[in-house]
């Protein structure tokens, strides 16, 4: 539909303006093509087609001959009557419909394009969303993590204070341990040095004792 109405217009309103020195064969099937401004002058071409552009370089209005130039260079005269300021329908109809098309090609490529912006957008949002949502829950593991660190830095403190303490503990355990143990030295020594003392002593007594004279029962 869309494309009958913009052929129709091109056809009502044609070209909005012709060039001042082009013109064209009109309607009809060949037009022959003379030396000079009469139908005695010598055909040069016998059958210009309908819709040729010519150039136009002069007029014999009194002959009723126009002087023309052809697209491939040869110069020769035609009846002026021959020659209308704009192309011949079929070719006027041949350009509409092919502006028609590029119309409406151009008209497809941005309904395509609109489309296509339609989904980049629509892509575009889900991917912000899902960006948007990654964020939420990488900020709720941020926050867990830096809770656990808080945490496991407070227990590292602890740790580190109880290590010392068990260390001082085991310093002064060990200490201890020996003291006992000098202690424990020292008391079996004193024993042995007395037990030593009474051996001496009673050997010494014994001896004394069997030193001294014997007295006669009889005296």
């Amino acid at each position: 539909m869309l494309r009958k109405v913009l052929l129709a217009l091109l056809l009502v309103l044609g070209p909005a303006s012709a060039f001042a020195a082009t013109m064209y064969i009109s309607d009809e099937l060949t037009v022959p093509l003379r030396r000079g401004p009469s139908n005695g002058h010598k055909i040069i071409n016998a059958a210009l087609p309908t819709g040729l552009a010519l150039e136009v370089l002069g007029e014999d209005k009194a002959a009723g001959f126009t002087q023309v130039r052809t697209p491939n260079g040869t110069e020769g005269w035609l009846p002026t009557q021959y020659l209308v300021g704009q192309p011949v329908a079929k070719d006027r109809l041949a350009a509409a419909t092919k502006r028609v098309e590029a119309l409406e090609a151009q008209l497809k490529s941005t309904r395509d394009n609109y489309q296509d912006v339609r989904g980049a957008r629509s892509e575009i949002e889900g991917k912000a969303n899902e960006l948007a949502k990654e964020n939420q829950k990488l900020q709720t593991e941020l926050a867990e993590i830096r809770r656990v660190s808080a945490t496991a830095i407070t227990q590292f403190e602890e740790n580190k204070q109880l290590k010392a303490s068990n260390a001082s503990l085991t310093t002064q355990v060990t200490q201890l341990t020996d003291e006992v143990q000098d202690l424990k030295r020292n008391v079996m020594l004193r024993w042995l040095l007395s037990g030593g003392a009474l051996v001496l002593i009673g050997l010494a007594l014994g001896a004394w004792i069997k030193s001294r004279p014997k007295r006669s029962t009889w005296a």
